[in-house]
């Protein structure tokens, strides 16, 4: 319970960021929450890969490193946004570094809810 409670804490401060990025009056643009896209969609290749992949004793499996390697592109993209739309002057670089902020908070919750949850144990969010 305690894994949850704190996974949770870390999604709000991580979304609080990515808010303060957008609403505050200095900066005002909406722009930056396109990463919400990238967000929902992290997390699919692996759970693509966990459903086709028969070998779950393998060290390495096609199927797995591929889903790796789409999550990275995801990834390294939802940091690349940011970046971009304030190199482009759509938003502010103070802008930018909350929302690159956000995402690292936000990225590094995915993963422990991934590692804390992925156990195939009694209590997993595969019986969710």
């Amino acid at each position: 319970v305690a894994a949850l409670v704190a996974l949770s804490f870390s999604g709000a401060i991580g979304l609080t960021f990515l808010m303060l990025g957008c609403a505050l009056e200095y900066y005002g643009v909406y722009w930056p929450l396109f990463v919400l896209i990238f967000y929902f969609i992290c997390p699919i290749p692996h759970f693509i890969a966990k459903r086709v992949s028969d070998d779950s004793d393998a060290a390495s499996s096609a199927c797995r490193e591929l889903a790796y390697f789409f999550t990275t592109g995801i990834v390294v993209s939802a940091f690349g946004l940011p970046i971009i739309l304030a190199r482009v002057e759509a938003i502010k670089w103070g802008a930018c570094g909350l929302v690159l902020a956000g995402n690292a908070v936000i990225f590094l919750t995915i993963l422990g809810f991934f590692l804390v949850f992925g156990r195939g144990d009694d209590f997993s969010w595969e019986q969710w």
